[in-house]
């Protein structure tokens, strides 16, 4: 099956530049799919879905073209081809698109590439049944497990040629709690693994966010508005990351220029202790990605390391625009460094804050300024995590709160996504009724 993947991106690259590009490119992929659904805590459905995925660019006089299909028979691409050069035609020239050039073409094995499906329809029972036992206030309203296959190979007309033969399972759950007529709001938790040799309950946060959803039947309210301290749950901490990332290290804001970060390449722009990494290759993730958009070997690195702006988060074309360097992969596989301190020890040192699960606010100001909802969380008083709150609102500089890191949890949760701490930051102000 592969050598037919790699087959069809390299004809699809011929097809583009026998149309008349100067320069293309081709991703084909072909996706199975196994699948267990549970809806309203029963199963419902067992499904085996086949994808194809066909997507060509092409370049010429500096203008670019893409189209996208779900077939890439032979018919498909010479008409893809021809649609994809039509695109370009209207497109505004850039002599800044590109491709990677030729290096060394491999092929990539990773991950579990064919499924047990007898075990694994056996963790969803036994997950399903654990969950009844020890989360009888929780109600399952999703659960989606599945094996995913996946045949993917990247061509271009420099010659290069990349082929991925990889295989992972995902949990995707979401949730509530419920106890006579009062209810949690809903909570989603997922994981990838490419393995079914330990329950899944044990994977992730899984355990630890059906407990607190528990938790979170029975709320209160903060009375009023104070500067406290903000604990962020690792779940919470991958979209403040994705943020950060994407606003102030990312293409978006550094081409439009409103990045607080723009200028600080090389500068500390962040507490000491903050070393935040793209790391697709960390064996703590679960098939990685190992080749970028552009057709370069992913490899791992720093954006933040000991608080200084190590590198930005660009692909090629941003990178060829701004005459800044590359960044070295195009994931967001987030590893972070862990702290020293258990997060009981950072809890035990604040006298009043709050610990927060899932953020719900609109996108942040060009300078860094948030405001929005805390949700799934809890009061933090005189050292200890006290009542699940109401929607409760938290405000402040995503900027400044990196250098008033209060700690880093010692604990990491490693989903098969990302590697990430609890962190603390001071200078949050909430805001109750």
């Amino acid at each position: 099956m592969i050598e037919s993947i790699k087959k069809t991106a390299q004809s699809a690259v011929t097809a583009l530049q026998n149309a008349g590009a100067d320069k293309a490119q081709a991703n084909v992929s072909y996706t199975i799919t196994h699948e267990f659904n549970v809806d309203g805590g029963e199963f419902s459905l067992f499904r085996t879905l086949f994808d194809k995925s066909l997507a060509m660019t092409a370049i010429q006089g500096g203008k670019k073209g893409t189209v996208a299909q779900n077939r890439y028979d032979e018919e498909t691409i010479l008409a893809s081809a021809q649609a994809c050069l039509e695109a370009a035609a209207s497109a505004q020239p850039d002599e800044n698109w590109d491709f990677a050039p030729l290096s060394q073409n491999e092929d990539f094995v990773q991950g579990e590439v064919k499924p047990d499906t007898d075990k694994l329809f056996a963790r969803c029972q036994e997950l399903m049944a654990a969950v009844r036992a020890r989360f009888p206030k929780i109600i399952m309203e999703q659960m989606i497990v599945s094996h995913k296959e996946i045949y993917s190979a990247k061509a271009n007309s420099y010659g290069s040629l990349f082929s991925t033969h990889e295989g992972y399972y995902e949990v995707s759950l979401m949730f509530s709690g419920h106890e006579g007529e009062k209810a949690s709001s809903f909570f989603g938790s997922g994981v990838i693994t490419d393995n079914l040799d330990r329950p899944f309950l044990e994977l992730g946060s899984l355990e630890k966010d059906l407990s607190d959803v528990e938790k979170q039947i029975e709320t209160t309210f903060v009375e009023g508005k104070f500067e406290g301290t903000m604990v962020v749950m690792p779940g919470c901490v991958a979209s403040l990351f994705y943020t950060i990332l994407s606003d102030f290290a990312g293409e978006g804001g550094l081409l439009s220029g409103t990045s607080p970060w723009k200028e600080k390449l090389g500068e500390k722009v962040a507490d000491e202790r903050i070393t935040i990494s793209l790391a697709p290759l960390d064996e703590r993730i679960v098939c990685g990605n190992r080749v970028t958009g552009e057709g370069f070997r992913a490899e791992n690195f720093d954006v933040i390391q000991n608080g200084k702006l190590n590198a930005f988060v660009l692909g090629l074309y941003a990178s060829n625009k701004l005459k800044l360097p590359r960044g070295k992969n195009d994931s967001f596989n987030v590893v972070m460094a862990p702290g020293d301190k258990p997060i009981e020890e950072i809890i035990a040192s604040i006298d009043r804050g709050i610990l927060v699960g899932r953020f719900s606010g609109g996108q942040p100001a060009s300078n860094g300024d948030f405001s929005g909802v805390a949700k799934n969380s809890f009061l933090i008083e005189n050292g200890k995590i006290g009542q699940a709150l109401s929607e409760t609102m938290i405000s402040g500089n995503m900027a400044d709160m990196l250098n008033k890191l209060r700690g880093i949890s010692r604990e990491q949760v490693a989903d098969g996504m990302m590697v990430l701490p609890y962190l603390a930051f001071d200078g949050i102000t909430i805001s109750g009724k």
